[in-house]
């Protein structure tokens, strides 16, 4: 089995209202691609995400991995801060990483301050 990444920019779910986007990446998990998707889902349809999985589920479809990656969590200093707030008024939920695999691909996916690691299967 080959493994397939798919990277989606911000700027291709901008537009979409929060079905769409749900169906778009959960329809990649199926295909038994990992997405990298730039930005975050908000909360809201990161939980609609894991509600459409969990009634998904088959035989052939596990289920999903998600996990976000934040590029400031470390930074404490005040004017970082106030620039990645302002940048994401601004422009919308583009910082940070989402990543979602399927479950049958993805085992686990580990995160620590310097590095992501994907463990597949």
């Amino acid at each position: 089995m080959s493994l397939t990444l798919q990277f989606i920019p911000y700027a291709e779910i901008e537009q979409l209202d929060s079905k769409a986007r749900i169906k778009k990446l959960l329809d990649a998990a199926k295909k038994d691609k990992i997405v990298l998707l730039e930005g975050r889902l908000t909360a809201e349809e990161e939980a609609q995400l894991i509600q459409k999985t969990m009634a998904s589920i088959n035989k052939k479809f596990k289920g999903i991995e998600l996990s976000v990656i934040y590029p400031d969590a470390g930074n404490n200093e005040f004017f970082a801060k106030l620039k990645s707030r302002l940048v994401n008024i601004l422009l919308g939920n583009r910082s940070g990483l989402t990543i979602i695999g399927p479950a049958n691909v993805v085992k686990e996916i580990k995160q620590d301050p310097d590095k992501i690691q994907l463990l597949t299967q």
